[in-house]
Order: structure tokens, then sequence, then C-alpha cells
């Protein structure tokens, strides 16, 4: 497969994927804030925490502010139109290698979004709106993997799912638990407790999996081993990262690959981190640098991806 294709495919995969993490985010906020009012303003900043937007609280003061900031503002290259325009842009550079069902399904998408104001969805109900992008993602997924062949050109839009996904988790449960280690211990800090717990699993589509497994009760032990280390969850950690181990063999195969290759090494032990982690030891030695770990690892897997199929130099491939 050409460099170029396969980097069009990675990243229309990635850039659809933070759109769909946005749009759930920010559904999940203005939904729940309705319960908490006045933890609105501490919501606002961990959301832009968890999205990497540096923000002045004192310019994004409400919710509209923080909901057009993160669907439509024009400076902000990750903005849900942005992510969305970007990953048409991508699909369209390789329309001969995705369906057509897939390019339908993804210039839907743009257009409802492109003929959509903030105003407008403000007026009516903004979790219509925000549903509708994540169902056409989910949509966009599911076409996918039914009428695309499942070789070079599938597995690069496995990996770029999968890695954004990791990378955007292990973010907000970054975000999410510093903010939940900073509450004194009260009665009323217990009940925000409970809320923050609630917000982080419906914002990662895990409250129903994860009560079938823990039941309804809100530890954060629980929510941690389980938003980490389940590898039957599509939204756990680990599952991304065994779909990026499984997609990244299946290339080697294909593309007759040393497995000794940096990509592949770096691959495995992440694989290795959760295969052998224990929620204990991960709690004792600190969440927090777990997570932050988990993050550099997935960015040194992305930028040896790219070296490794992308930007290499072609004498190396002369060579082989």
């Amino acid at each position: 497969m050409l460099s170029r294709v396969a980097d069009s495919l990675y990243w229309m995969s990635r850039y659809l994927e933070r759109a769909e993490h946005t749009a759930r985010l920010i559904d999940v906020h203005l939904n729940h804030i309705l319960e908490q009012p006045s933890a609105a303003g501490l919501r606002r900043h961990q959301v832009l925490a968890s999205l990497y937007v540096p923000a002045d609280s004192d310019v994004i003061d409400s919710d509209y502010a923080l909901a057009e900031l993160l669907t439509f503002q024009r400076s902000n290259s990750n903005t849900m139109a942005a992510c969305i325009a970007t990953a048409r842009e991508n699909a369209r550079q390789v329309r001969e290698q995705i369906s057509t069902e897939m390019w339908e399904q993804l210039n839907q998408l743009f257009l409802f979004i492109n003929n959509t104001k903030m105003d407008q969805i403000w007026a009516d109900q903004p979790h219509e709106f925000y549903h509708a992008v994540k169902q056409g993602s989910h949509l966009f997924q599911g076409i996918t993997d039914s009428t695309m062949n499942h070789g070079q050109g599938w597995h690069f839009i496995q990996l770029g799912r999968f890695i954004e996904r990791a990378m955007a988790t292990a973010r907000l449960l970054n975000v999410e638990f510093q903010a939940l280690g900073q509450e004194e211990q009260d009665a009323a800090a217990t009940n925000r407790n409970h809320f923050n717990l609630l917000v982080l699993l419906k914002s990662c589509t895990a409250f129903e999996a994860y009560s079938k497994v823990y039941t309804a009760s809100l530890q954060p032990r629980h929510v941690t081993e389980f938003l980490l280390l389940d590898r039957e969850f599509p939204h756990s950690i680990c599952f991304a990262v065994i779909m990026i181990q499984n997609a990244l063999n299946a290339l080697a195969g294909a593309t007759e690959s040393n497995k000794t290759a940096r990509v592949y090494r770096l691959a495995g032990r992440l694989f290795a981190t959760f295969d052998y982690g224990q929620i204990d030891e991960i709690m004792q030695e600190g969440l927090e640098v777990y997570l932050a770990n988990v993050q550099k690892q997935c960015m040194q897997i992305h930028n040896a991806i790219d070296k490794q199929f992308i930007s290499y130099p072609i004498e190396e491939k002369l060579a082989a």
C-alpha cells in the first residue's frame, strides 16, 4: 500500500474518533450539569482539560460558550466541525480505497455539521445534535467493518481509531481522578465524587457495561480497574491496546515487515504493561504517573508507525 494512502486512512480514522469523543463529552456535560448546576464551572474546566484545550475560564463562562468553542470555533483545529472536515478530506484523497457507503456516510455527517449553526442547536435540543454526531460516527465504523476488505487499509483505520481512543481515555481518566484526589473527604465531597464517577463512566459510554460487572456501586478503584484493564469493553484502554497490537501484527504479516522493528517492540511493551497489570500495583505506584506513561507510549507508537509505514527513507525499502 502506498504510504500516502496509509497516512490518509490512519488520520481519517483518528479525526473521526476525536470528533465522536468530543461530542460525547459535551453531550454528557450538558445533560448531567442539569443535576448539579453549581458544579458547572468546574466541570467546564475539566472538559477543556480533557480535550487539551487551553482556555481562560473567564472567557468560557457558560455552557453555550463551551459548546461553541468545542463544536465550531474556527481558531481551534480540534473542534468537532474541523475534525470531521479533516476526516472527510483525508477520505476524499483515497476515495478509490474506501467503499461508496463509507464515503456517503462521512459526507452526510460533514454536510450535517456544515449546515448547522450554534444558535440553532441551542434553540432546539443540544442532546439531539450531539447524539446525531455520535450516531454518525458509529454508523461509519459499522459500515467500514461491513463493506471494506479487512486488508492493510482496514488495519490502518483500526490503528488510527484505537490509538486515538487510548490516548483520549487516558487523558480523561487523568483529569477526572486528579479532581477526585483534590476533594476533602466529607459528606458533600462523597456526593460530588459519586456524581463525577457517574459522569466519567458515561463519558466513556461505560455505565451500563460497568454496572453489569460491579453493579451500580461506584467505587473509584472499580471504575479505574474497569476503564483501564477490562479486556472486553471497547472503550477501556486495555481493549484499545489489544486492538493496536492485533492491527500491527496483521500489518507485519501483510507487509512482510521485520517484527523486531521499533513499532512492534513499542506496541508489545505497552501490551505487556496491560496484560500483566494489576490495579493494586497501579494505584500504589500512582495512577497519574501510570496514565501519563500510557499517553507517552501511545505517542511513541504513533511516531514509530509514521517512520515504519509513512515517512520512511526510500533507501530502506529499496534495500529490503
